[in-house]
């Protein structure tokens, strides 16, 4: 009877197991990665918040983030300003509210993404 009890606990155990892994495999395989671009994802959140600042017709001697270029080589800093809040010495946009998470996160996630232009 004993022997009964253990095949049956054991059986159980392997099909918990077994359901178990194979739910895992499932979700990470069909995972998408979405890759942000900067015509497609940044230059519209550039816009909208970094103008007029920073275009330079407009802005005039601030740091011209009008290209590709010219964001791409200042992203740390502007993802270090923007993290900031509003009266700190650096924040941006300046005079404007903080920019939400989600749009930090875009922007996070572009340069963790490899900086993709197109």
């Amino acid at each position: 009877m004993k022997k009964y009890h253990l095949f049956l606990l054991l059986f159980v155990v392997s099909i918990v197991f077994a359901y178990c892994s194979s739910s895992k495999k499932a979700t990470s395989s069909t995972a998408a990665v979405t890759k942000l671009t900067y015509e497609g994802n940044i230059q519209p959140i550039i816009a909208a918040s970094c103008t007029p600042c920073h275009i330079p017709a407009q802005g005039g001697s601030k740091k011209a983030f009008d290209s590709y270029t010219g964001v791409s080589s200042s992203i740390d800093d502007i993802i270090a300003r923007v993290e900031m809040n509003p009266g700190e010495r650096g924040f941006m946009p300046f005079k404007h509210p903080k920019l939400s998470d989600s749009t930090i996160n875009l922007l996070v996630q572009w340069k963790t993404g490899g900086l993709l232009e197109k």
